[in-house]
């Protein structure tokens, strides 16, 4: 393994790769210790303070996790690149219901061009709404608080929002000068840089709570368990036989070779994950705005959607199982799939081309997405079971599952995967010594 590093850094190109990447994710992180322009960074500090365990605090904490601890700062990361993400995923559900969006995904590199760009003007609107609603959040908070957070004024506020938004802009930038010059997905390592960056913070609260020493080793343990299994998911594939049909040219025989079709048992990802939790903070929502006139409301809130309760896990985990499939169902196309394998000149033995293809590869997919929904439900709820269960602090408990866990895992063995091609099309030993990383079956 240190030899693998060793060879990492002998290959020029490679070499510069990994330090333009890293120079870009320091740039990254500099950017979100600059606090915008007006912000009160002690009396922001002792406003979020007072959100810890409420229903503002929660949303404020799992965005602050993916910014990583930009929001907390008000610096001018602080939006992150969840807008842009939030963009493509937008185009990602109109292209399946906008025929216009689906010809332009058909014609290729050209229409996927013309997307971007649309996304790219969506990501500037959603910066706009997004900025307004936090810093008019960092202003009426100033005021309940009596320790003003932000000036008031529309000049500071007019300020913090441009700075906000052009740092998400310049974000996205950074990603995209990553995924040309550097090594991975830029806009990935982005996220997955912002959460690692949390760790050692995580980490810090843990030990001030002094665990006892059985603690430490179980969670050491449970964590090495977790990352080996969300490993394992998410190498996880189905693989469907393809057997391509012989034709003859001449005195020669081509094709007859047998394929396969490599189905991921989380062809959904992280995104069920994202939109349970991110569903779930809306009901909490109106229950707490609802508890002060009404105290019914309040016992609603702390019985069905206070984080932790039986009733709260099972709507999270009913929201992910549904999520799941339509996610799937929205990204996979049994159809055109089917299309292309008879274009080819392939198909699957023993079921009919067309039609029956269709449905076959319909009903495999299913399937592979109970067994997918299943894993996720499982990671997703892990991180309360163990806060409610070992008394550790929720920003040590979101490493041990959820989005976190999920998207270091896939960003890392992405980026392990990218690496290892250099280093193989060089003739240099991958990090696996037996060969790449292979899907598990």
């Amino acid at each position: 393994m240190i030899g693998t590093f060793a060879n990492m850094f002998r290959i020029p190109e490679l070499r510069k790769k990994i330090l333009f990447t890293l120079g870009i994710l320091a740039i990254y992180r500099v950017g979100c210790l600059l606090p915008v322009p007006g912000v009160n960074v002690e009396a922001l500090a002792r406003v979020a303070k007072g959100w810890e365990g409420g229903t503002l605090g929660q949303f404020f904490g799992m965005v602050t996790i993916l910014s990583g601890g930009a929001l907390s700062r008000a610096s001018v990361f602080a939006l992150g690149i969840m807008p842009y993400i939030s963009a493509t995923i937008i185009f990602q559900l109109l292209t399946g219901v906008i025929p216009a969006l689906e010809k332009l995904r058909k014609e290729g590199e050209s229409g996927l061009k013309k997307i971007r760009q649309y996304e790219r003007y969506t990501t500037l609107g959603l910066c706009l709404i997004q900025g307004s609603m936090f810093v008019n959040l960092l202003h009426r908070a100033g005021r309940e608080g009596g320790d003003p957070v932000l000036a008031g004024g529309w000049l500071p506020m007019a300020t913090a929002l441009v700075a906000m938004a052009t740092g998400t802009l310049l974000l996205m930038w950074l990603g995209d000068q990553i995924s040309q010059y550097g090594v991975g997905n830029g806009i990935s390592l982005i996220i997955m840089a912002g959460i690692i960056a949390r760790l050692p913070f995580s980490i810090l609260r843990t030990y001030l709570e002094k665990p006892t020493p059985g603690t430490v080793i179980f969670l050491v343990a449970a964590f090495v368990f977790i990352v080996g299994g969300v490993v394992l998911m998410t190498q996880g594939q189905r693989r469907i036989p393809v057997q391509q049909a012989k034709h003859t040219r001449g005195r020669r025989v081509y094709g007859g070779q047998r394929q396969y079709l490599p189905f991921r048992v989380n062809h959904a990802g992280v995104m069920p994950v994202i939109f349970a939790s991110t569903l779930l903070i809306f009901p909490r929502m109106v229950a707490s705005s609802l508890a002060g006139p009404f105290p019914i409301w309040q016992d609603i809130h702390d019985k069905a959607f206070a984080g932790g309760t039986w009733i709260y896990l099972g709507l999270f985990v009913l929201l992910i199982y549904f999520f799941s499939y339509f996610w799937t169902s929205l990204m996979f196309k049994p159809q055109d799939l089917s299309e292309n394998l008879q274009d080819y000149g392939s198909f699957i033995p023993g079921i009919r081309p067309g039609r029956r293809t269709a449905g076959y590869l319909e009903n495999v997919m299913t399937h592979i997405t109970l067994a997918g929904a299943t894993f996720l439900s499982i990671v997703a709820i892990m991180p309360q079971i163990l806060q409610k269960a070992m008394g550790i602090s929720g920003w040590m408990a979101g490493f041990y599952g959820g989005t976190s866990i999920l998207i270091m895992v896939g960003v890392a063995l992405d980026l392990v995967e990218k690496v290892e091609s250099h280093l193989m099309m060089r003739h240099y030993e991958g990090f696996m010594r037996k060969g790449k990383i292979r899907g598990r079956r």
